[in-house]
């Protein structure tokens, strides 16, 4: 984009045509009258070269001036672009890896699911640093808070129940994923945790690591994963290699509502793969990414070409007016 800043010199353009109209009348008028005694010799030497060009001098004038004007009302040229400024949030992802998450009532298992949503949710995310606990029967940060999403993928497709002595330790896994929260200086700090289950291990239940968020300002989203009623869990046979038994699904809601009621989360529960997928969009559009976007267009100065033009024809006037075009007064 091109503009002038200081505009109102271009009407110094009037003067141009002014001059045109001066110089014209100027031109055609009958010129004084020369006593010559023989003008023969004036006949016979016709016109030269220069006359012919009598009205060169004029047109660089007014070329000159014209230059110099728009040089003075300053030209430039822009480039316009954006500044986008984020403010990220930091979020931990607490999984259950007990032995119960292999009940089939989410597809491929609890755990699959809830690996592939995971993944699906951090892959939807932009400048959030993204950190992951897992919970048994105790708890272990598995990544730490990242940018680099390609960490959190590889360590997540490589979560199996067995990493970590079997039980459900609900409680550790929150106030783990805390203490990697506490130092974090994100305006927004959340922790989604799923589980399948009751607290029934560790050292701290999950109401009080719950006030530990709360003190911190960290928003817990809880998940409860599997369906009402019974759940197919597979189980080892000698004879057949695997066979399938019907499990009691026992999640104890109770506490997952007060967690997420005492920091100012949510409860969801997800009784099938799709409710889950559901249930992290949700929570992806609640917690959005603060996005500030400044405008701004950077201009750059012409006025040095129009105005060493103007000048180079000043000059060529001067010189063409004292030699090639010189008048006799």
């Amino acid at each position: 984009m091109y503009r002038f800043a200081d505009p109102y010199y271009l009407l110094l353009a009037l003067i141009v045509p002014v001059m045109g109209i001066w110089y014209w009348k100027r031109t055609s008028r009958r010129g004084a009258a020369v006593r010559y005694s023989n003008v023969e010799l004036v006949k016979r030497a016709g016109r030269g070269g220069a006359a012919r060009y009598r009205h060169a001098l004029f047109a660089l004038r007014s070329l000159a001036i014209a230059a110099l004007i728009v040089a003075f009302a300053r030209p430039q040229s822009g480039v316009s672009g954006q500044d986008i400024l984020t403010e990220g949030i930091d979020i931990v992802l607490v999984m259950d890896v007990s032995s119960s998450m292999l009940a089939e009532d989410l597809q491929p298992n609890r755990l699959g699911a809830a690996k592939h949503v995971g993944a699906s949710f951090v892959e939807g995310r932009r400048n959030d640093r993204i950190g992951l606990v897992i919970f048994g029967g105790e708890a272990f940060t598995q990544a730490p808070l990242t940018l680099d999403y390609n960490v959190i993928f590889n360590v997540m497709a490589d979560l199996q129940v067995g990493m970590v002595e079997d039980g459900t330790a609900i409680g550790m896994g929150l106030a783990t994923a805390v203490k990697r929260l506490s130092d974090s200086e994100a305006k927004s700090k959340v922790v989604i945790l799923v589980t399948d289950g009751r607290n029934n291990r560790g050292e701290i239940d999950p109401v009080t690591a719950a006030q530990m968020a709360q003190a911190l300002g960290i928003k817990v989203y809880t998940i409860g994963a599997g369906t009402r009623g019974e759940a197919p869990f597979p189980v080892a046979d000698p004879v057949t290699g695997r066979r399938y038994v019907r499990m009691r699904v026992d999640i104890d809601e109770g506490p997952l509502k007060e967690v997420a009621e005492l920091t100012g989360g949510q409860y969801f529960r997800a009784t099938d793969s799709e409710s889950l997928e559901r249930i992290y969009e949700a929570i992806d559009s609640l917690e959005t990414t603060e996005l500030k976007v400044r405008n701004y267009t950077q201009y750059s100065e012409l006025f040095p070409l129009p105005l060493g033009l103007g000048l180079l024809l000043v000059l060529s006037e001067i010189a063409l007016g004292n030699t090639k075009l010189r008048k006799i007064p």
